[in-house]
């Protein structure tokens, strides 16, 4: 952890898991405490960036989602230097929407797996409605993916996401609202964590 700048935390998961929701009820409750980074994929694509399963064409998306993220990230940062980010999934999600295994992703992007997860300080990991059979439509109108897919892409984003050093997985219930619950206590109980280990530098260091 950085402990010159405030925490950056990754919310992901596979589609249907409900962490856009969590994030923004997370903001509300703290407020000026954190500020999102919204997620780049449903930027770009909103905005008319061409969607397509062609292999070439998914590397084209995953490339421009890569930088728009790290880019977003950078403004929200500067225009809020106090708040935490909270992130509407991270670079590393990359790897699982990348044709094939997806391990030229990172050498694509100029980057490692090691350096992304490093971006970030915890991740919170939603797992997919559709684990349960549950269906995952929802406010995104972009969204198209099966339940099958969504399992699939939930199974490879949990993958690379887990060897962050302070993972947490927050599983499907049958009940979203415990599911959020569930999900919100994590974001507050790892803020809080990342907090006072920075106050707590800042105090070492000062001293």
């Amino acid at each position: 952890m950085n402990q010159d700048i405030p925490p950056r935390i990754v919310v992901t998961g596979g589609p249907g898991g409900g962490k856009t929701t969590a994030a923004d009820l997370f903001r509300r409750e703290l407020g000026e405490k954190v500020v999102i980074v919204p997620e780049a994929g449903t930027i770009l694509f909103s905005g008319g960036f061409p969607r397509s399963s062609a292999p070439e064409a998914l590397k084209a998306a995953q490339k421009a989602i890569y930088h728009t993220q790290c880019q977003i990230e950078v403004a929200q940062a500067s225009i809020y230097p106090q708040r935490a980010l909270l992130c509407d999934r991270g670079t590393v999600d990359g790897v699982a929407y990348w044709p094939d295994d997806g391990t030229d992703f990172f050498a694509t992007v100029g980057s490692s797996l090691e350096a992304e997860l490093g971006r970030y300080d915890a991740v919170i990991f939603f797992e997919t409605a559709a684990a349960g059979g549950l269906s995952i439509e929802g406010g995104n109108p972009i969204r198209n993916e099966s339940l099958d897919i969504a399992v699939a892409l939930d199974a490879r984003l949990r993958q690379v996401w887990s060897r962050h050093p302070d993972f947490t997985f927050v599983p499907h219930q049958t009940s979203f609202f415990k599911k959020l619950s569930m999900g919100l206590a994590a974001l507050e109980s790892r803020l809080s964590v990342l907090n006072h280990q920075r106050m707590n530098s800042h105090g070492k260091n000062g001293s």
